[in-house]
């Protein structure tokens, strides 16, 4: 059992390992969103956008509404968007240590975190 978990726990992390992806769960992160909205904000061709959001969805990690011509999305656990506020604190906690260090190294004062 533990191992299916790290397989799909995997491939999850497949599914949110490329930034327009992780852009596209940021548009999302307010709620849902229109697919043509998407497109205005990430500034994609509609054909990336459709590619980006397949792999979402077959990984079931946004789902989709369709009104009339219109569909909407949405990320279907919220918690996700936490997991990404923790790695975004992760990235800058990291990126802090490594200014820190390089101010070390060139002698000038490091700035506080």
């Amino acid at each position: 059992m533990a191992e299916t978990l790290r397989q799909y726990k995997a491939q999850l992390l497949r599914a949110l390992a490329h930034p327009t992806r992780i852009a596209i769960l940021e548009a999302l992160r307010g709620g849902e969103v229109a697919s043509g909205a998407l497109l205005g904000q990430l500034q994609i061709e509609q054909a990336n956008l459709s590619q980006h959001l397949a792999v979402l969805r077959a990984r079931q990690v946004v789902v989709n509404r369709k009104v009339g011509n219109q569909v909407f999305y949405t990320v279907r656990d919220p918690v996700l968007i936490q997991v990404l506020d923790l790695l975004r604190e992760y990235c800058q906690g990291q990126l802090r240590a490594t200014l820190t260090t390089l101010g070390e190294i060139d002698g000038s004062p490091s700035r506080p975190a």
